[in-house]
């Protein structure tokens, strides 16, 4: 009996060693008017792949906030998570500032 439970502990950690660390994003909450769901925009600068000049790509993802707690125009964490609907498959992790 001890042997398994000791194969299944390793076995687990092989398992956790071997997946990558999930993808955290920062950005700003656009709308926190859907139940339990932010749309957050975060903005990413990279060079334009010809004139190599820095520009800011912004991006719109979902994410989950089980207790409504994101308000518009709050900063905040989110984190990649298994998908929950058809667009949501970030959670939030904290509210950075109000």
């Amino acid at each position: 009996m001890a042997e398994q439970e000791s194969t299944s502990q390793t076995s687990t950690r092989a398992e956790t060693a071997t997946r990558s660390a999930r993808k955290t994003r920062t950005g700003e909450v656009v709308s926190s008017r859907m139940n339990k769901t932010i749309v957050v925009r975060t903005v990413t600068r990279v060079p334009h792949p010809k004139f190599g000049k820095i520009i800011k790509q912004m991006k719109k993802f979902y994410a989950h906030d089980e207790q409504n707690q994101a308000k518009p125009g709050d900063t905040v964490r989110i984190m990649e998570t298994r998908p929950m609907s058809k667009l949501k498959r970030w959670r939030l992790v904290e509210v950075v500032q109000k």
